[in-house]
């Protein structure tokens, strides 16, 4: 395939479609790739969730984001995201794997492979790469870690009733997902390295979980990790002490965030903090030390995924577009 672009975004997730969004109507040739389906993240999100921003910050490009109550659900967020990208006729080659992007005299090549195993090239004048932050979970480095019972996704309580499940965390997955299956008759136990749980838990769960804690319905293990995962069985540890702590279990739900992979970014030379993760970048344009690469979203907060998210990430498309639009692109 020999195709030129002006702009070829890595990334169909709302970040990416809204540099889609920004790019519709300027005269740059725009196409965003992505290895799975539209939105593929908020795929993997917890079925009924809640969105702790409200509609109107989610929006993208103008395009009302109408719905009955303030804040939307997972499902509401499906159904807009791909409403935008019809509204505004943004191309998406979906099930389309960028393996590699090199420099050329045109700009850059981008090896792309299709999941029937087809592989061609693509030519773009620049590259936005808004693949956001969920590529791999963060482990827990724990023998049995690998275990089938363990879960970096949650998805519903259903599959776990009346089973003994420790939830890993103490965030927004965290809690939710230990307030749902508490409700469906699972005998579900909170372990946190921490004494308290974390300050963005949304504000209306906060005196839900409290309660559960403090009433004992829901066993909670302050400043412990997971050490170690056996079949039916999972070991803590004290954070001080070291002592042990021995409790059934049959599943765990490890809700304990997940990283980006700037692998893409790594192979152009594009600089990286080590401490931060953060890919040197103008804030301004988004362009990185590498003339002509940009990033979008959850990429730019580096190892702090809860730095950006759709509501100020979607702010990074319009400033991509109109660094390209001012310097003289297509």
């Amino acid at each position: 395939m020999n195709e030129s672009l002006d702009l070829a975004v890595v990334g169909a997730g709302p970040c990416g479609i809204a540099v889609g969004a920004a790019a519709a109507g300027t005269g740059l040739r725009t196409v965003l790739f992505d290895r799975g389906p539209i939105t593929a993240s908020l795929l993997n999100y917890p079925w009924y969730m809640t969105f702790f921003s409200t509609a109107q910050k989610l929006e993208i490009g103008g395009v009302p984001f109408t719905i009955p109550d303030s804040r939307p659900t997972r499902r509401d967020a499906l159904a807009y995201y791909r409403r935008v990208v019809k509204h505004y006729g943004i191309e998406v080659r979906q099930h389309h794997t960028i393996t590699d992007v090199a420099r050329d005299e045109g700009g850059f090549r981008l090896s792309v492979t299709r999941r029937d195993g087809q592989a061609f090239t693509v030519q773009a004048r620049a590259v936005a790469v808004a693949t956001g932050g969920f590529h791999e979970p963060n482990a827990l480095g724990v023998p049995g870690e690998t275990l089938p019972k363990v879960h970096h996704y949650y998805h519903e309580p259903y599959p776990f009733t009346n089973q003994d499940v420790l939830v890993v965390g103490a965030g927004n997955s965290a809690v939710e997902a230990a307030l749902e299956m508490y409700r469906n008759d699972v005998r579900v136990q909170l372990v946190h390295f921490l004494d308290r749980i974390d300050r963005g838990v949304k504000p209306w769960v906060v005196p839900d979980i409290t309660n559960r804690l403090e009433k004992g319905e829901i066993p909670v293990h302050w400043q412990h990790r997971v050490a170690e995962i056996g079949w039916n069985e999972v070991v803590l540890r004290h954070v001080e002490t070291g002592a042990p702590r021995t409790l059934p279990n049959d599943a765990v739900v490890a809700m304990t965030g997940w990283r980006a992979n700037p692998r893409l970014l790594r192979a152009l030379g594009v600089s990286i903090d080590d401490d931060t993760g953060i890919p040197t970048h103008d804030p301004d344009t988004m362009e990185t030390d590498v003339p002509g690469i940009f990033i979008a979203g959850v990429l730019a907060a580096g190892h702090n995924a809860n730095k950006i998210f759709i509501e100020n990430g979607k702010e990074h498309g319009g400033r991509i577009v109109a660094a390209l639009t001012q310097s003289g692109a297509p």
